[in-house]
């Protein structure tokens, strides 16, 4: 009967995946949307949000440890790990709820299951509860995401061996880590561990932590954690990872030398791979790229009424960048508007200090051999963060020399992360510093940096 048939049903329900079922339902169609754990996928449940919560707990507990600094006295200053832990799954069970009522308040069908598509038109539940349950359907869209990559020879365990779904769920904090892997997720644990009192060793293959950000930045962090008791080896290689029964030894190669570390667990962030596993029949062929779907300019895989969104894709891996996607294909799915593609995006980082980015780095602009100018800010210069206690950091601000537009941005410092926003919309409007500077911000706020930052560029800084 044609009142079976879904117009969209979605396979995943991650950031993706939920919101473009979302944006289905307000626009009025009829949507089923198929997650094989538990609503808000990978970045909900075992990512964004249980991280951040975690990183919250850290800094309450730093916060805690420096209150002399603001005139208190803290005695007996303890905490319960396993708490820490519990409260962040609390936070993600939270959440999850909130998507599930969002489901209902868009008439989205929600299944918990594994969904492969079987043919074009047709996907079936292959697991869970609702095993062999069919859906016809006009559209489907992929919104598997991706999950961590493993390091080839060495098995997980949850115990000696992690990637970052196992780090968000023991029970005890381990006295000794070794993060193999200084992007964003691995530096957020190295400072999440650290902050509690855990020994991390953080080892990065190439020349910087936060590989993607700017140099500088990168090497102000690097100081920082140095500073905050965290061993930072870059340029470094890890090898004959010898996994015992109370810890693991891992021999680090920097330049020829080699120095043998051992510690109690090791924790793999090396990256990710894409969540094709059992997606498809034999009897659809849909083209990848290094693993990712291929899509087109309307988010469409080479198989017509088949498409993709957010991680599954291929860089960058982001949450918000994958919901932008997801509600583009859809919007264009049916009509309402051109389906548009990613250009500019915030990259974030929140460990403490916090680090956040949008638009070219340094490196790139002499790449493209561009002629720029750069204004800095120190946060040292801000009242608002000196009275806050928080005044590590910098606002870096990227401009074309002679026109002004806004090339890059780079912040690092508290609540960098927040602070982004701004400069990711004047890079959308094509805003110059002349207009940042000219804009007045509220006294004293930390805001007052971007716009001084600008007007670094032109030496008409006031407080610096």
């Amino acid at each position: 009967m044609a009142d079976d048939i879904y117009d969209l049903v979605v396979i995943g329900g991650g950031p993706a995946g939920y919101a473009g079922a979302i944006r289905a339902g307000q626009l009025g169609k009829k949507v089923a949307c198929i997650e094989m754990e538990r609503a808000g996928g990978t970045c909900l449940n075992w990512g964004c949000i249980p991280t951040k919560a975690l990183l919250k707990s850290a800094e309450v507990y730093r916060t805690f440890q420096k209150a002399e600094f603001f005139g208190f006295s803290v005695q007996g200053l303890s905490f319960d790990f396993e708490k820490v832990m519990q409260r962040s799954r609390g936070v993600s069970t939270q959440m999850s709820k909130g998507i599930e009522f969002l489901f209902k308040k868009n008439k989205v069908d929600y299944f918990v299951g594994k969904g492969q598509v079987t043919v074009p038109g047709m996907v079936e539940i292959i697991e869970g509860e609702h095993k062999g349950k069919f859906f016809r359907t006009k559209n489907i869209m992929i919104a598997t995401g991706q999950k961590p990559k493993p390091l080839p020879g060495l098995p997980v365990d949850g115990v000696r061996v992690m990637t970052s779904r196992e780090a968000l769920v023991p029970k005890a904090l381990p006295k000794s880590m070794v993060i193999i892997g200084a992007g964003a997720i691995g530096v957020e644990f190295a400072y999440f561990f650290n902050a509690f009192g855990c020994k991390v060793t953080l080892v990065e293959m190439l020349p910087q932590i936060l590989p993607v950000e700017d140099e500088e930045i990168a090497r102000t962090l690097e100081r920082s954690f140095t500073k905050q008791g965290i061993a930072v080896h870059t340029n470094t290689k890890s090898e004959n990872i010898r996994v015992g029964d109370k810890s693991v030894k891992i021999n680090l190669v920097k330049d020829g030398q080699t120095t043998e570390v051992e510690a109690e667990t090791v924790l793999v962030a090396i990256g990710i791979t894409s969540a094709l596993d059992g997606l498809f029949s034999t009897k659809v062929k849909v083209d990848t790229d290094r693993g990712f779907v291929k899509v087109g300019p309307d988010y469409q895989t080479s198989v017509p009424g088949i498409y993709a969104a957010g991680d599954i894709q291929g860089p960058p891996w982001l949450a918000h960048v994958a919901t932008f996607r997801a509600v583009n294909a859809v919007n264009g799915m049916f009509g309402h508007s051109k389906p548009k593609q990613v250009a500019g995006f915030p990259g974030c980082t929140y460990c403490q200090p916090q680090v956040a980015s949008t638009g070219l780095t340094e490196k790139a602009c002499k790449e493209k051999k561009l002629d720029y100018k750069v204004g800095k800010f120190p946060f040292t210069a801000s009242g608002k963060a000196v009275a806050s206690g928080d005044s590590e950091g910098f606002v870096k601000v990227i401009s074309d020399a002679k026109t002004g537009e806004i090339l890059g941005v780079h912040i690092i410092g508290n609540e960098a992360t927040e602070l982004i926003a701004e400069y990711g919309l004047a890079i959308n409007l094509e805003a110059t510093i002349e207009e940042i500077h000219h804009t007045i911000h509220a006294h004293p706020t930390l805001s007052e940096a971007l716009a001084e930052a600008a007007a670094a560029t032109t030496n008409e800084a006031i407080h610096i």
